[in-house]
């Protein structure tokens, strides 16, 4: 089975081939010639999921999955959620968005915080949608040169690290990511 990413990040393709298994083949946007941006305009983590999929689907009609990820810590009401890319401005510096939350939370007691992972597959036409979610809280300082994002600042409940420091193979069996992409994976063999 071959499915395409709907995604740019080498590091997102990097960890779902990581926990993909052999027997589907999951290419990345540049291995199909696709260079331009996808839309991302919808409110909330899982209609970005969808428009990514949708959009990816009309222009090449291939069995595809996109996937929209966001932190939302709750003493911010949930932000920086659908926002969390582009949290500190457009470049879409992880440095910037992780300062900025920092400064934020300077002084905040309530630190819970979850990442949550929504992935759209298009598969023969028909849209499913698949979600993860880890708990967690933020941590007062970046820990770790690991992972990508927010993950130096994020640790995972149940661990005594962030995902910055925790390993990849860890880290890739607990992650949002992981949850969602395991949902993924189980259907995927119900169905083959």
């Amino acid at each position: 089975m071959k499915l395409v990413f709907a995604t740019s990040n080498p590091h997102k393709l990097e960890e779902i081939r990581n926990i993909i298994p052999e027997g589907i083949e999951v290419t990345g946007l540049s291995e199909i010639g696709f260079a331009g941006e996808l839309p991302e305009t919808q409110d909330t983590i899982k209609g970005n999921a969808i428009q990514k999929a949708e959009a990816l689907f009309e222009s090449y009609r291939i069995d595809c999955f996109a996937e929209d990820t966001g932190l939302e810590i709750d003493a911010l009401g949930g932000a920086p959620g659908v926002h969390s890319a582009r949290y500190a401005g457009n470049a879409r510096s992880s440095q910037a968005n992780m300062q900025k939350v920092l400064e934020e939370m300077k002084g905040t007691v309530n630190r819970g915080a979850r990442f949550r992972t929504v992935i759209a597959l298009i598969l023969d036409g028909q849209m499913h949608t698949f979600e993860g979610i880890v708990e967690g809280t933020i941590l007062e300082d970046p820990k770790g040169e690991g992972g990508f994002g927010y993950d130096p600042v994020f640790q995972p409940e149940g661990y005594d690290r962030s995902f910055g420091e925790l390993p990849a193979e860890i880290k890739n069996k607990i992650s949002h990511r992981a949850r969602a992409t395991a949902k993924l994976i189980s259907f995927l063999e119900t169905i083959s």
